[in-house]
């Protein structure tokens, strides 16, 4: 049985069960070429079947956020996704640093129709070893 089918099947027999999520992300990059589904593919096809909605507790949720900290202020998010990293410390009241060597673009952050900014980025999490000796 696959891992969705069990996992639709867990919640029908148990209309109190807790579904969780670890994300909702649409696709995947195993590599800069590649898109593979995303978890949020297999969340879609449960929510679907089951008519139950998810508890997200990965990014942007702040749920673990909120479990491991208390004060967000003196942190800085680092991520590669503007609809998942950055909106995750938006969300905790962080400040965002958007790293441009994974999932988005130069050209997407600077999209017009891009509603996520960052507080910063760079081309490369290397460029902050070069920031520190500063």
């Amino acid at each position: 049985m696959s891992s969705g089918r069990y996992g639709t099947l867990c919640i029908r027999e148990n209309p109190g069960c807790l579904f969780i999520a670890t994300n909702r992300d649409a696709v995947g990059h195993m590599t800069a070429l590649q898109e593979w589904p995303g978890a949020g593919c297999m969340v879609a096809a449960i929510c679907g079947s089951t008519q139950k909605e998810p508890v997200v507790v990965g990014k942007p949720s702040t749920f673990i956020m909120e479990f491991l900290l208390k004060n967000c202020s003196k942190m800085c998010m680092v991520g590669d996704r503007l609809d998942t990293d950055i909106l995750f410390g938006q969300n905790a009241g962080c400040k965002t640093l958007l790293v441009l060597s994974g999932v988005t673009t130069q050209s997407a952050l600077q999209d017009p129709s891009n509603n996520i900014q960052p507080d910063y980025y760079t081309n490369t999490i290397s460029d902050m070893v070069d920031l520190s000796k500063v």
